[in-house]
């Protein structure tokens, strides 16, 4: 159960919180969004199998993604960036880009951050835009 104290601000326990599939090995845990109060970001989890992937993509605002656990890659620009947890990235608006789970065996965990509440993601392969919130959705 999210907790609201009487400034408005938010106590989220991560076990209480919902996580959505995303499809291909890929579940995300909204963290801080709008349904708390945000207007100005939104941040959660994305968890990935073992080998998984995220095809690549862009956002129409800045992002940073800290890898938590895990072996990942960052493929962006022509270039694969090794990460290991608790390194961070910087990510501008409109730059194509995806993770990567290197392991074959273990899972990875990345804790990102948008810096809008309206973020939205573009597939590359196919041009399609939505709302990143729209994975927040059963």
């Amino acid at each position: 159960m999210t907790f609201k104290t009487p400034s408005a601000a938010a106590v989220l326990p991560l076990d209480d919180l919902p996580t959505y599939e995303r499809g291909g090995g890929a579940r995300t845990t909204p963290l801080v969004t709008r349904a708390v109060g945000t207007t100005s970001f939104i941040t959660g989890y994305t968890d990935f199998d073992a080998g998984t992937r995220i095809p690549f993509h862009s956002h129409n605002c800045e992002e940073s993604v800290v890898l938590i656990a895990g072996d990942a890659m960052l493929d962006i620009d022509g270039q694969e960036y090794r990460l290991k947890p608790l390194d961070c990235t910087y990510i501008p608006p409109n730059v194509p880009h995806r993770f990567r789970n290197l392991s074959d065996s273990q899972p990875m965990r990345i804790l990102w951050i948008y810096a809008s509440a309206d973020a939205t993601r573009t597939l590359i392969e196919t041009g399609a835009t939505a709302p990143v919130s729209a994975e927040h959705r059963k």
